[in-house]
């Protein structure tokens, strides 16, 4: 497994692993503690697993947490999606960029998410799932919502939407989020 910085939101990651593959299959290590600890990052931090199932055209986010933020490691375990990040840390140099990546089932990429970011997805197959490791338990109180067609952020999802939560569809714009303290 090898980590590799991503340029676009300082202290991003993705963790990419060594599939073995053969006639049944592949295997593959998809969380290494010491890959983890090697950029900087703490293992033991992570206090959360979640998972969820998309189907095609679904969109998922953008959302983030208020207070200390939530960091993540964000991995498609099956099918392929389309994932975006936007920094929100206002000290940060990469404040207000984006990045973009695919994530599938096939390469078991896991991508890390700094506390701070918002983060959303779109299913790009029939069905994908999505796991999450967090490293602060929920707070439904601390969500924090972001129109995922924001034309300042103009975000190039891949599909038309076919479904999404009534809370993503209703969710403010970014200016409106920071006006009103969101981050």
């Amino acid at each position: 497994m090898k980590a590799t910085e991503v340029p676009a939101i300082t202290g991003a990651y993705l963790f990419e692993p060594t599939p073995y593959a053969d006639e049944r299959g592949f295997f593959c290590r998809t969380f290494d503690a010491d890959v983890v600890r090697s950029v900087g990052l703490d293992p033991d931090a992570f206090v959360q697993d979640s998972v969820s199932r998309s189907v095609g055209g679904v969109l998922r986010g953008l959302h983030l947490r208020s207070g200390a933020g939530e960091a993540k490691l964000v991995r498609c375990s099956s099918g392929r999606v389309f994932d975006a990040v936007v920094d929100l840390r206002p000290d940060s140099p990469t404040y207000r960029n984006r990045a973009f990546f695919e994530l599938s089932g096939d390469t078991q990429v896991t991508l890390y998410v700094p506390a701070g970011c918002a983060h959303g997805f779109q299913a790009l197959t029939g069905t994908a799932d999505v796991s999450y490791r967090i490293d602060r338990a929920h707070d439904p109180a601390e969500d924090v919502t972001i129109a995922f067609d924001d034309p300042e952020l103009a975000i190039p999802w891949p599909l038309p939407v076919t479904s999404m939560s009534k809370r993503d569809s209703e969710a403010p714009s970014l200016a409106e989020v920071l006006r009103h303290g969101g981050r």
